[in-house]
């Protein structure tokens, strides 16, 4: 017999309707002539209460329950008197298909965070991360759908790479090496030369702009980065588009309508998930939601933005100055306190970006934008690339790096290059935007953290 989804059930269901249906039980409350269980199976975040009656022979199997197990059912459907389940399952049959032991980690009670950050292997299970991981799948349902509307193909970026494609030395070297037993070289190693996890896709997804115009890949990225803060694992994934025939001020509409698309789309397609979210993780996060999608986020360039920050100097504990950065007290001040929503920041020094952004003709700064959000701080970081040859050769020496390792990616300046940008929106950041959950930890099913690879 069939399976039928608790969510199915709820919403296409009828009194006195036969229904068969499984799932793992969530709570159980016995009393003399009745006993109830509230079943879960993952299609819906709500809860579906049965009913046993204790005088049947199904009282056995009842009185060997436990919170977490896994049973299947028989019933009948019927409107719940205690105004509040929709419709509720009289049990005619049950049977058991995974007893979970007295020691199941998840009993009725509230778990912090910081436990649940123990056993991820189990914390879907919870209404929490329930909520958040369908909201990420449904977010990444808007990411496709959005690209796919504005003809961009999807292009799979490869996960190994020899390229530090942001410069910065913070990668993940693999290789197939012993060290305790092997003292040869990288030549000798299996491809024969260093090799990493890929910090972006961005550097092999460019060359696809000049046979598909629009790109873009979306998967995991790696970087080894030792910060132990709520915004950073070391594995996490970004959608990555590149556009040809595309500057700064053009990209920044596309990145901001995406951005809002995604929003619009997840509040329609989660709804309970969001009234979750807005009653037990941030009061007041649809509220914020909804004026981020009717709002025009703020457009400021770095220069400007110093500026701004200066006439606040007394509120930092590290003063702001044009060639320190923005911090991310720096950042929060600005979505947080002077704007109070979405912040574009343009035109940062070159010393600040990678290699391949484009120089401005000030030759101090590039055609860059990192996108900050309440809150959060950088979601999207952006650039029109640089496709003069010999600019972009300059620039690879300027950072110190090897001419020879990016001799591929010059090539792509030779033959028949054009105009062009790209971004990169990092997930769980716009997801905890959205959900309004704390730490990065939370948002991502198994966090990669300094010390920590559980799992």
């Amino acid at each position: 017999m069939k399976v039928q989804t608790l969510k199915a059930i709820q919403h296409s269901g009828h009194d006195q309707d036969t229904v068969h249906t499984a799932g793992w039980i969530r709570t159980i409350r016995k009393s003399k002539n009745v006993s109830f269980f509230e079943l879960h199976d993952g299609t819906q975040l709500s809860t579906t209460q049965c009913v046993v009656d204790n005088t049947s022979a199904l009282s056995q199997v009842v009185d060997t329950l436990t919170l977490g197990s896994c049973v299947r059912l028989t019933g009948i459907l019927k409107t719940g008197l205690d105004g509040k389940h929709h419709m509720e399952i009289h049990v005619k049959d049950l049977w058991v298909e995974g007893i979970a032991d007295d020691d199941f980690p998840l009993q009725k009670k509230r778990h912090s965070f910081e436990y649940l950050r123990t056993i991820p292997h189990l914390r879907a299970r919870t209404n929490t991360f329930n909520a958040v991981f369908r909201t990420r799948s449904i977010l990444t349902r808007a990411i496709q759908n959005f690209l796919y509307d504005h003809d961009f193909v999807y292009i799979q970026a490869p996960a190994i790479t020899t390229t530090d494609a942001e410069g910065g030395g913070e990668v993940f070297r693999i290789t197939t090496l012993n060290p305790e037993k092997d003292h040869q070289h990288f030549a000798d190693d299996f491809f024969k030369k260093t090799a990493y996890l890929s910090v972006t896709g961005q550097l092999n997804l460019e060359p696809f702009i000049t046979g598909f115009r629009n790109v873009y890949t979306f998967g995991p990225s790696f970087r080894a980065e030792k910060s132990n803060t709520s915004r950073h694992v070391a594995e996490f994934w970004q959608v990555e588009p590149e556009m040809a025939f595309v500057g700064l001020e053009e990209m920044m509409d596309i990145i901001e309508a995406m951005t809002k698309y995604i929003i619009t789309f997840t509040l329609k397609h989660a709804p309970d998930e969001m009234v979750f979210f807005d009653t037990f993780i941030e009061k007041g996060v649809l509220e914020k939601l909804h004026a981020t999608v009717q709002e025009p986020y703020a457009r400021i360039t770095y220069t400007e933005a110093i500026s701004r920050l200066e006439e606040h100097a007394d509120c930092f504990k590290v003063p702001t100055t044009w060639e320190g950065g923005l911090l991310s007290e720096h950042e929060h001040f600005l979505t947080d306190v002077i704007y109070k929503k979405p912040v574009f920041v343009t035109d940062y020094p070159k010393e600040q970006k990678a290699f391949y952004m484009l120089v401005n003709d000030d030759q101090k700064t590039v055609g860059a934008t990192d996108l900050l959000f309440p809150k959060i701080g950088e979601v999207v970081g952006a650039s029109e690339r640089e496709s003069r040859h010999d600019v972009l050769k300059q620039r690879i020496l300027e950072c110190g790096l090897d001419l020879d390792t990016y001799q591929w990616y010059l090539d792509t300046r030779r033959f028949g290059t054009c105009q062009h940008s790209g971004f990169g929106i990092g997930i769980e950041r716009l997801l905890r935007y959205i959900t309004g959950m704390e730490n990065i930890r939370d948002v991502i099913a198994y966090p990669r953290t300094p010390g920590s690879a559980e799992f």
